[in-house]
């Protein structure tokens, strides 16, 4: 193993900008991991090796010319098959859209190559971002590299995995329900949802269009903030961009590393107190959270009475959302087009399109989607979602009047076997308990590494006000200084 591939993505940009080593031997050294172990881990769908190169080269050249470039310019990057890249293939892990090369990137691609950043290749996922364990990509699964017989969490698997595998140093992912913080806290790596609204959705192929949010993944807290600061911000081009300044999140990072947490207060969520939880999640939660205490922090319970209403809320407005989202995709005008024979209707086709490209969870949350918002049952099922949703607003509301910020664990158990949940749905849907309440709130959560439960990795989630991305990144470097990092068994 190259050490360069070892290092952090802070370290890379510092050795790559002191001359010490060049982009284009970072990329190589990168691509060169991933066609050594990505055989047995499946990360990756895609890799753009040359494209890699080329940026790399880039990058060498004006640096050698004298311009000056961002921290992270050469810093090789995975990037989420969610995610529109031009020229290169953008399949949301479906085969609906197998083979689609977007004519454009996203708003967050955009910012990543100006900042001089080197894209190593797209990664797996659950279709559509629908699923918690990346079983339900329809190019097949991703394997955890702690543990080859177990799932590297949803539905940013692939992601998550790249940088647990030392394949990439950065990530982005995507957190609609827990999406990038559940597969950082199964995989032992770190997952940050920015606030909505902070990071664009321009590009990003839609699920649930209230809830989505592109965002950071890296192997430590410092290496998440820096690729927060390079991809947030306000885009004209998405309506539900914020049009304020970015939070000084590099800055935080670097304040908490110091482990200092005196006068911060930090709420525990009397709801999220263990119910349903291994009992090894939730003894590396108090160890945790007796570890912040120790820094300084006060901490104290706080009640968040609606958050026990969060799932059966999510998964309707989610699927409600998605169901209409996905309408696009009807093979008339991109992707897969079935049954175009000459003798099937237009409607004939579209059904045809749709039961070959969409797989079984797709289809599920479409159906379950559309029916909520049917006719008669609109009221009954999608508008008390909503209520529900505003309910849980108010419990967040409430909480940071009293905190500064909330911790709970990121998952209720450690990265499951393959295989052990795809039957059951709802035992699925409950890897997202904790993670789904700040998605309907619209405010910042980070998962953390804070330790091992029988070998594997267990995450603390930290929840923050909205546009507040910069407290929760404050906390997680604290506990990371005190705590440390992990890493899996060699593949």
């Amino acid at each position: 193993m190259s050490d360069l591939i070892k290092l952090t993505a802070a370290a890379l940009g510092e050795k790559i900008a002191a001359g010490e080593v060049s982009a284009e031997e970072v990329t190589r050294a990168h691509l060169d991991r991933i066609a050594e172990v990505d055989g047995r881990v499946h990360a990756f769908l895609h890799v753009d090796s040359e494209g890699a190169v080329e940026a790399a080269r880039a990058v060498d050249a004006r640096r050698a010319a004298g311009e000056k470039l961002g921290p992270l310019a050469g810093v090789p990057i995975a990037i989420k098959d969610v995610i529109a890249t031009k020229g290169v293939p953008s399949t949301a892990a479906s085969k609906i859209l197998e083979g689609w090369r977007p004519p454009y990137d996203a708003t967050v691609m955009t910012r990543i190559r100006e900042a001089g950043m080197v894209m190593l290749g797209k990664t797996n996922m659950d279709e559509f971002a629908m699923g918690s364990s990346t079983e339900y990509s329809a190019y097949g699964p991703t394997y955890n590299p702690w543990d080859l017989t177990r799932i590297p969490g949803g539905s940013g698997g692939g992601s998550a995995a790249s940088l647990a595998a030392y394949e990439a140093p950065l990530a982005i992912g995507t957190d609609t329900g827990g999406s990038i913080r559940q597969p950082g806290a199964v995989t032992g790596t770190v997952g940050a949802k920015p606030t909505y609204g902070g990071t664009s959705r321009y590009g990003l192929i839609a699920f649930s269009s209230s809830l989505d949010t592109p965002g950071p993944c890296a192997r430590t807290v410092l290496d998440a903030a820096l690729l927060h600061e390079v991809i947030a911000g306000h885009d004209p081009r998405d309506s539900t961009s914020i049009p304020m300044p970015v939070p000084d999140v590099v800055a935080a990072a670097r304040q908490g590393a110091t482990g200092d947490l005196t006068g911060v207060r930090v709420g525990l969520v009397k709801e999220f107190s263990g119910e349903g939880a291994e009992p090894g999640v939730m003894a590396v939660f108090r160890d945790t959270v007796e570890a912040l205490t120790k820094l300084g922090a006060e901490v104290v319970e706080v009640s968040c009475p609606h958050f026990q209403y969060a799932l059966p809320a999510y998964y309707l407005i989610a699927p409600s959302e998605c169901s209409s989202n996905l309408a696009r995709f009807d093979g008339v005008r991109f992707g897969l087009r079935t049954g175009d024979d000459g003798r099937n209707s237009l409607e004939e086709v579209m059904s045809l399109t749709r039961e070959a490209g969409f797989g079984d969870e797709v289809k599920r949350r479409i159906i379950i989607g559309t029916y909520a918002l049917s006719s008669g049952y609109y009221d009954a099922y999608y508008g008390q979602a909503q209520k529900v949703r505003t309910l849980i607003t108010r419990d967040f509301t409430s909480a940071f009047e009293q905190v500064d910020v909330l911790v709970s664990p990121t998952t209720p158990f450690t990265a499951f076997e393959l295989g052990a949940r795809t039957a059951d749905p709802y035992q699925m849907y409950l890897a997202d308990l904790y993670t789904i309440p700040t998605n309907l709130y619209g405010g910042p959560g980070i998962s953390v590494p804070a330790g091992l439960s029988d070998g594997l990795p267990v995450g603390l989630q930290i929840m923050a006000p909205t546009m507040a991305d910069d407290r929760m990144y404050r906390l997680a470097a604290a506990v990371e200084s005190t705590v440390g990092t992990f890493t899996p068994p060699a593949l």
